[in-house]
This record gives structure tokens, C-alpha cells and sequence, in this order.
């Protein structure tokens, strides 16, 4: 029987894609990949992204300032980003978050980014996309201020934070999104995390070009590949794949409520 996979989180702008976009979204179709979310990192990149969305059905975008680029890029406003969702194909604010591992030296500007993130992502009702690396104490507090103030919806993109910032994400109503980091043979302590969370808060993403699980680890990532992280996450929770991709296709639509709707 054929399933549905959700690849939540992709970057098919970026020039790794380029001289070969749709054999690339062939392949997605090929392994039941029906939708794809691809994420705009910089904004100076929206109008390829635009393009991207206009030429292959079925896939949607988001956009935001990427935490490493916070201190590089100009300085974003609410406003900004909530004109973006005017656009129905505009489905997601970011990603934005905190990375302290490789751009701890901008951990100000970046609180300030993901603030004004967490406003547009309230004001639109769009789902926030978060990337937190090494920032687990401030993610954690800034996103629980952001609650106190008006509830939003959010997705811990790449999850691969410790079980605290992971089940204080849950407790928030947040949901956890598996990459094929979750498949890496080392990474069992990540799957047990993610055991512990219910299974409708699940998302699947590969993040691609980055982060290929096996057997395609060290290479190019693609939304195909997805089908990879879907198997690793059936076992985790022990049910099947097809079980595992039709909860976690759900909870996609639950969440982004637009990409549902079109």
C-alpha cells in the first residue's frame, strides 16, 4: 500500500538543488512524498523560493532570519514578516531560534530576532519554526515568555536538543520534528526522546541538504530520503510505517493548517 510522507522542513532554494530541482521533486513523488514545506533562510532569497512554490504543486514555504545569519542580515520587523502571510502559499514563520555553537557571539541580536518572530508568529496565527542549538536555557524561557504573553503554535525543527528543552516544548503544546539525525546509528539517545513524546507530536523533515540519514549519511540530503527517517520513527515508537507516516501526515495538517487547506 502506498503512504503519504510530509517532508516539513527543506530548503530546494539552496545551490546544492540547483541543476537538478525536479528530478529531485521526482524522487520525493516517487517515495510517497506528497507535500514539502521549503524553508527561505534569508529573505533576499524569497523571490526564487516564490518560484519554486509556483512551479511544483504541492509544495509550500515559509520564511524567516536564520539564527546564524541574524547579525549579517538586516533587521527584520513584525511587520515584515506578517506581509509575507498574505501570501496563501506562506504557510510558516522561519526558521529562527538561537544557535550558540557556531554564532554565540550574536546570542543578543538573535534573542532579538526570535522575539520578533514569536510576535509575527502570534499575530498570523502561522506556526513558528524554531532552530535551537546549544541555547537550551534561553530557548526554553524566551519561548515561555512568548506563551505567557499569547499562546502561538511551534515546531522544535531538527530536534536533537536535550530532554529538557524537548519536554518543555511538549508541555508548551509544541511538536517535535525527526531528521534523519533520529536514524544515525549513534544516536539512541535522541530516540529515546522522542519515545517519551506523544506520537501526535511528531512531524518528519529532512532538512535537506543537510543531515542524509543511512544509508545516504554523508551525502546530499533530499526530501526522498524522507521515507528513511519515517522507517527509524516507526520503530521508535513501534508501530508500522505506514501507521508512523499516516500519524505524523496528520499532525503536519493539524499544524500547518494552510498547507491542509490548499
Amino acid at each position: 500500500m502506498a503512504i503519504e510522507i510530509v517532508d516539513s522542513h527543506c530548503h530546494l532554494d539552496f545551490p546544492d538543488f540547483a541543476n537538478e530541482l525536479p528530478e529531485v521533486i521526482a524522487r520525493a513523488r516517487a517515495a510517497g512524498v506528497s507535500r514539502m514545506v521549503t524553508i527561505c533562510t534569508k529573505l533576499v532569497n524569497l523571490p526564487r523560493v516564490r518560484e519554486i512554490v509556483a512551479t511544483y504543486p504541492g509544495v509550500y514555504y515559509a520564511a524567516g532570519v536564520h539564527p546564524m545569519s541574524a547579525a549579517e542580515h538586516p533587521p527584520v520587523s513584525v511587520a515584515d514578516l506578517v506581509a509575507l502571510a498574505a501570501d496563501p502559499m506562506f504557510v510558516g514563520i522561519g526558521e529562527t531560534g538561537l544557535d550558540y555553537h557556531y554564532t554565540a557571539e550574536s546570542a543578543e541580536i538573535q534573542k532579538t530576532s526570535l522575539r520578533i518572530h514569536i510576535q509575527a508568529a502570534q499575530e498570523t496565527g502561522l506556526p513558528l519554526i524554531i532552530h535551537a542549538r546549544a541555547a537550551d536555557d534561553d530557548m526554553a524561557r524566551i519561548l515561555a515568555e512568548g506563551m505567557a504573553e499569547k499562546p502561538y503554535s511551534c515546531v522544535m525543527h531538527c530536534f536533537s536538543s536535550s530532554e529538557a528543552l524537548g519536554m518543555a516544548a511538549l508541555e508548551m503544546g509544541f511538536y517535535l520534528s525527526m531528521s534523519g539525525i533520529a536514524a544515525f546509528p549513534k544516536s539512541q539517545e535522541l530516540r529515546d526522546i522522542f519515545a517519551k513524546a506523544p506520537l501526535d507530536r511528531i512531524l518528519l523533515e529532512t532538512d535537506s541538504p543537510y543531515l542524509a540519514p543511512p544509508p545516504y549519511r554523508g551525502r546530499r540530503n533530499e526530501p526522498a530520503y524522507t521515507a528513511f527517517t519515517a522507517k527509524a520513527g516507526a520503530a521508535v515508537f513501534g508501530v508500522t510505517e505506514a501507521e508512523f507516516a499516516a500519524a505524523t501526515t496528520a499532525n503536519f495538517d493539524r499544524l500547518f493548517t494552510r498547507a491542509k487547506a490548499l
